[in-house]
């Protein structure tokens, strides 16, 4: 028997046994002994059709059987519920669909029917199908903390960053349970969407109320650091991206670039140097040993860059590391030397072309972009720099 099959035989089993007690009744009137017969006819009949892998045939079987024994509500969820674990949406849609046309279904079934109908909708990606039976839910008083959290869900996945905000925040005060990570990074996406739009004032707005959510975001100090660069207050960006370092220095490549543009917009680029090399005693990422080399370089040349770096790969291996002194060691090679520097250079450039630069450290979703929500098991904050030879 395959999988699929024993899972439904394990599932029916107990209504077969049912079935079988009920028809073993003798003081029962005449009507209920027919309808208990049909029922286990019927239900051996679907079970029948299963074993012979006749998956339509027995869900009609199973379908009108509710008709003849408002008893089955359950067992049709869990057949709607495997069907939609096996993929199979639009089966799972049909049987839900049916129970709640049912007009003489309880309260409680009725809701058990409608939420597990909207998880339907969202695993067919009727998003407005399953908002509008989880608001049902919450008017309706049943299964409320449930449908808030779906419909945070709904809100996220079509980035209505307002609506997520507002409704998590209702299914704060149901459940008790503080999200306030998850508001702030919220309110950092519409913060986001204020900056890419140039509204600098409502941009901090946002970013203000990220932090009064969670003082250690760094998504948001990042975002104010990006606020305070384009109005042009420089010593404020330098302050907000310093933060970073304190809250997960795993983020402080995301800033590094904007950072030396501060500093060098007030001319205090050897102040830059001595912060980065002060990070360096207890971090070791390339980025940082890069950015290091390159200031060096501009400073004392290339050969007091490429130094250091030679002095950092002893410590730390890393294909950028050598990528970055050969491009170095080229410039002022010639012939032979020339062509085999070219030769390692391509190699490196290959194998950090091929390297993802993110990883998700939850699902291990990895990605040529950064993400604040990882795209494979929806996680925030779970993305960082990937570490390793080639990595940061």
């Amino acid at each position: 028997m395959s999988t699929s099959l024993f899972e439904w035989f394990l599932l029916l089993l107990p209504i077969a046994a049912a079935s079988g007690w009920f028809m073993a009744k003798r003081d029962t009137r005449r009507k209920e002994q027919n309808s208990t017969t049909s029922l286990s006819s019927n239900y051996f009949r679907g079970l029948n059709y299963l074993l012979n892998e006749q998956p339509d045939k027995a869900i009609e079987v199973f379908i009108k059987m509710l008709e003849v024994d408002n008893d089955t509500v359950e067992t049709h969820l869990a057949l709607g519920n495997l069907f939609r674990r096996r993929g199979e949406v639009d089966r799972a849609i049909r049987i839900h669909q049916n129970l709640i046309a049912r007009p003489t279904l309880k309260k409680p079934q009725r809701a058990e029917a409608l939420y597990e109908l909207g998880i339907d909708y969202m695993r067919a990606g009727l998003l407005d199908r399953a908002e509008s039976l989880f608001i049902q839910l919450v008017e309706m008083k049943e299964r409320v903390i449930d449908a808030l959290w779906q419909l945070t869900d709904i809100y996220q996945q079509e980035k209505d960053w307002k609506k997520a905000t507002d409704t998590l925040r209702r299914y704060e005060q149901v459940s008790g349970e503080r999200c306030n990570i998850l508001v702030a990074h919220f309110y950092c996406e519409q913060a986001e969407a204020e900056l890419k739009k140039k509204d600098f004032r409502q941009a901090t707005q946002f970013i203000k109320q990220a932090l009064s959510q969670d003082r250690a975001s760094v998504r948001a100090s990042i975002l104010q650091g990006f606020v305070e660069l384009a109005l042009g207050n420089y010593r404020a960006a330098i302050k907000s991206f310093k933060r970073v370092e304190q809250q997960d220095i795993a983020y402080l490549p995301e800033v590094l670039d904007a950072m030396r543009n501060s500093y060098c917009q007030i001319n205090k680029e050897g102040d830059f140097l001595e912060y980065l090399q002060h990070v360096l005693q207890h971090y070791n990422g390339i980025s940082v040993i890069l950015l290091i080399a390159d200031l060096l370089r501009s400073r004392e040349g290339e050969q007091a860059a490429i130094n250091f770096i030679k002095e950092q790969l002893h410590k730390r291996p890393s294909v950028r590391g050598l990528d970055r002194m050969v491009e170095l060691n080229m410039i002022g090679a010639s012939g032979q030397s020339l062509d085999s520097l070219s030769l390692i250079k391509d190699l490196t450039r290959q194998l950090i072309a091929g390297k993802d630069a993110y990883l998700c450290g939850s699902c291990g979703f990895s990605g040529k972009a950064m993400h604040w929500r990882c795209p494979g098991c929806k996680q925030w904050g779970t993305i960082k720099s990937a570490q390793g030879v080639i990595g940061e």
